[in-house]
């Protein structure tokens, strides 16, 4: 989840009368001295480092060390961007197993030897999963989440883990994106006193500023979407289904996925091909058979946009003036790519924000109490980590409460009749009746909309504002979404997003791609501490 608990307030579609903010020439800023100069990896994506790897220029145990030698310098020291809460103590270990083998004429394909870094709620051995929760700080899983298990056998180097909004932002409504007791509060390697959006805040800022090649979020609703978009990252969130969620602290059974974060389609390509599968311990995964198709680089297609049908959702903008240039210049390269850009319209939109929320509620305390229960967790119900946060408010409610952890604990079983006609009849208006409706009407193969809006400041007392989002009709039907960068406001970074019909991945990826390599709209972070003028306004909560 994201920003404040999108349902509890009526939705991040919620209007919040955020910032105008003029695309064009930013204001003059003040930056961390040469923070993202001198590192040779900078920018640099899994097929340039595999092809190094290959013709014998690069290690695996060199390139680790440089990632860890580059945490150390920006997020540990320099800019402290706290986006890496726990570093692997075997990633260099791992690093040299993966050259061994190289040398040894065993290549596991495109990620071998590449190091990665995955969010605190992920199972990753031998570390600590934690939720950003004191409650979990000693919580050591005996094995890992299965879509580390599927990462490791084919090649990649698991890093660390990454800061995240505690309890991926499902704690209270008053919560402050990206910060977490564990880890403290995540800062955006773009502005620095700008919010990372969350709750994947730590791998959005980890991923932006180079500190690996690429990384794992989860989501339930905008927590892939809205913190890439923010910090100018390609942000896939896939079907549920596709990948496993077993081993990963959880929030709804019916919204939680596991998705790449990466510089470039390119890279979030190869990171899904080699996290999809079914799983046994995840029964969702059932759906996937003849779905998840492993071969999404190959839809890596420079004329992907060529004869598209794409509707853009104009009922997602008029918010800020910024966004809409930045959407309408992105409309005019799809068209010189070869698509046909027409208006369209979700019919259902909104109508599911007070039924996600009831349905969130109620899967909550099952989701995680079957975790707890699972992996031996020195804490195994919800009552209990609510019971500790009250011992420790000092450290852990400082800034705000756990209303949604009390509301979730006050609710009944999951065969109640009305928490399952709600699950039903929400999926069906943002799925059927949304998402598939808009676009059957037009025979189009993908909607778009603005993903989120330039990053706001972030407040450790107010907590995160209303703010307009595009993405939540695919999450609450659990259908595929795709964030790519498509400009900026004031050097802040704009994501636009796709999104299709369920297994749509592949068209996905043909689309952004292709909008990708026609825009080219990525730049790279400069660290800069504030922006010294802004018009920016947030809504009274």
């Amino acid at each position: 989840m994201t920003l404040a608990v999108i349902a509890a307030l009526g939705g991040c579609d919620r209007i919040s009368n955020l910032a105008s903010e003029a695309v064009g020439n930013p204001p003059s800023q003040s930056k961390m001295p040469s923070a993202s100069n001198g590192f040779a990896f900078a920018e640099i994506g899994i097929s340039e480092l595999s092809a190094r790897m290959a013709r014998g220029e690069l290690s695996s145990h060199a390139l680790t060390q440089a990632y860890l030698d580059r945490i150390a310098a920006i997020d540990d020291a320099g800019p402290m961007l706290n986006a890496v809460i726990e570093l692997n103590p075997d990633a260099l270990k791992d690093a040299d197993a993966r050259d061994a083998e190289r040398k040894a004429g065993r290549v596991r394909g495109p990620l071998h030897g590449i190091p990665v870094l995955v969010k605190d709620n992920i199972d990753a051995t031998p570390m600590v999963n934690s939720a950003g929760s004191l409650a979990l700080a000693d919580h050591r899983p005996q094995k890992d989440a299965f879509l580390v298990g599927r990462l490791r056998a084919a090649g990649a180097v698991i890093l660390g883990k990454t800061n995240l909004s505690e309890w991926a932002n499902f704690r209270s409504v008053h919560s402050t994106s990206g910060w977490s007791a564990r880890g403290g509060l995540t800062r955006n390697p773009y502005v620095l006193d700008r919010s990372t959006c969350g709750s994947s805040s730590g791998t959005a800022s980890a991923i932006a500023a180079s500190l690996a090649a690429a990384g794992v979020g989860t989501e339930t609703d905008g927590s892939i979407i809205c913190p890439s978009s923010v910090t100018g990252l390609v942000g896939l969130k896939p079907t549920v289904g596709l990948v496993s969620r077993n081993g990963i602290i959880p929030i709804s059974r019916s919204q939680d996925t596991a998705g790449p974060m990466t510089r470039s389609v390119t890279d979030a390509a190869f990171m899904l091909a080699a996290m999809v599968g079914r799983d046994e311990g995840d029964a969702v995964t059932a759906n996937s058979v003849g779905h998840a198709v492993f071969d999404y680089p190959l839809h890596l297609r420079a004329d992907g946009l060529r004869g598209a049908r794409i509707g853009v959702l104009r009922q997602k903008m008029g918010v800020d003036a910024g966004v809409d240039a930045a959407m309408e210049k992105a409309i005019a390269i799809l068209r010189r790519g070869g698509a046909v850009v027409v208006d369209a319209e979700i019919p259902t939109d909104g109508q599911w924000h007070t039924g996600e929320f009831d349905v969130l509620t109620w899967e909550f305390k099952a989701g995680l109490e079957h975790y707890l229960d699972s992996r031996q967790a020195p804490v195994r119900t919800l009552a209990a980590i609510i019971d500790f946060n009250r011992r420790h408010a000092g450290d852990e409610m400082s800034h705000f409460g756990q209303d949604l952890f009390e509301q979730a604990d006050a609710k009944g079983p999951l065969n109640d009749p009305v928490y399952l006609d709600t699950r039903s009849t929400i999926r069906k208006l943002a799925g059927t009746q949304g998402i598939d409706a808009a676009l059957q009407a037009q025979q189009l193969d993908a909607l778009i909309a603005p993903a989120a809006p330039a990053a706001w400041v972030a407040d450790m007392i107010n907590g995160d504002p209303h703010i307009a989002t595009g993405y939540g009709a695919a999450a609450v039907a659990g259908y595929p979404s795709l964030t790519v960068p498509m400009g900026d406001a004031q050097g802040l970074p704009l994501g636009m997003v796709f999104m299709g019909t369920a297994w749509s991945e592949p068209r996905l990826i043909e689309l952004g791609y292709a909008f990708e390599q026609a825009s080219k709209a990525r730049k790279a972070p400069q660290f800069a501490n504030t922006l010294e003028a802004t018009t920016a306004r947030t809504a009274a909560r």
